[in-house]
């Protein structure tokens, strides 16, 4: 398989990000009390790493 383009390298790297958002903001709400919602945000970013494992390996 080829080198990425720069988009795609850009855009796997803003999953990242959003991936460490979701799991920093789903580790939150579960410490709130809303666990349904953080368990949720949790599995986003378990999907959103997934995705991009897809892509680069």
């Amino acid at each position: 398989m080829g080198e990425l383009s720069n988009t795609a390298s850009t855009l796997l790297a803003l999953l990242m990000l959003a991936a460490g958002g979701l799991g920093w903001g789903g580790v939150t709400m579960i410490r709130r009390g809303e666990r349904q919602k953080g368990v949720l945000m949790l599995i986003c970013a378990v999907v959103l790493v997934g995705n991009v494992l897809i892509w680069t390996v």
